[in-house]
């Protein structure tokens, strides 16, 4: 989780205070650091691109803020917004997860007996999903018309505005609706490509359609066997 110096600011002013009320069972000794072993460590560990959340002295200051920044989903940043398409690497935290950190803020961030702290695991570069092999790029607009069937792999938002939100869907010939993606507060710091967990069959004159309309394109990787084709909606 990166935070923003200047949202640190701001929430620093709410860290928690040492000597709060235990009120939860949810300690860091078992629950938080697997989870942010998980989802943080990554970043927030020596070495890496943010300041160090691998041990308890080092989270506990943190705790009001790692639950506002996981609660906005604006940590760990993935901007596709769950239930709309399946991605590999999700990132996003589950609603569990989140309930965890909540949970664990709200009852006074308490550690629990450090022996049950799991060796803190090597962490890489994290690198986003590679590209399938063979496969190829088209960039479309809302209202284009495929004229040739597509398995797609793959899609990437271009042209978006930071902050701007846009669902992208595509709409078959026979009337059914495949949501594609749903992205949510764009920010260009984090832009990638987002790889479906099964391959998405387009057939030919399935229309994509953006919302808003005007939120700048899409680029759809396809399967190279069925090269996508795009003809212009005229939107």
């Amino acid at each position: 989780m990166m935070f923003k110096a200047a949202a640190l600011i701001v929430l620093c002013a709410g860290v928690a205070g040492a000597h709060d009320v235990i009120t939860t069972k949810i300690t860091w000794s078992k629950e938080m650091s697997r989870l942010v072993y998980k989802r943080c460590g990554m970043c927030h560990r020596d070495g890496g691109s943010a300041f160090s959340l691998m041990t308890y002295d080092e989270a506990r200051p943190w705790a009001k803020a790692i639950k506002e920044e996981a609660l906005e989903r604006r940590m760990p940043p993935w901007e596709a917004v769950k239930g709309f398409g399946e991605f590999k690497d999700d990132r996003g935290l589950t609603q569990e997860e989140l309930e965890t950190i909540s949970d664990w803020v709200e009852g006074g961030a308490p550690e629990g007996n450090p022996k049950y702290v799991p060796e803190a695991p090597k962490q890489e570069k994290w690198l986003d999903a590679a590209a399938p092999k063979n496969t190829s790029e088209v960039d479309v607009a809302s209202g284009t018309k495929l004229d040739a069937p597509a398995q797609v792999v793959a899609v990437r938002p271009t042209g978006l505005k930071k902050g701007e939100s846009v669902q992208v869907i595509a709409a078959r010939p026979d009337g059914t609706v495949e949501p594609l993606l749903w992205i949510y507060q764009y920010n260009p710091d984090y832009q990638r490509t987002y790889y479906y967990k099964k391959s998405i069959n387009l057939p030919a004159g399935t229309e994509l359609q953006m919302s808003p309309a005007e939120a700048g394109k899409i680029a759809l990787f396809a399967s190279a066997k069925k090269s996508a084709k795009a003809t212009s909606g005229g939107r």
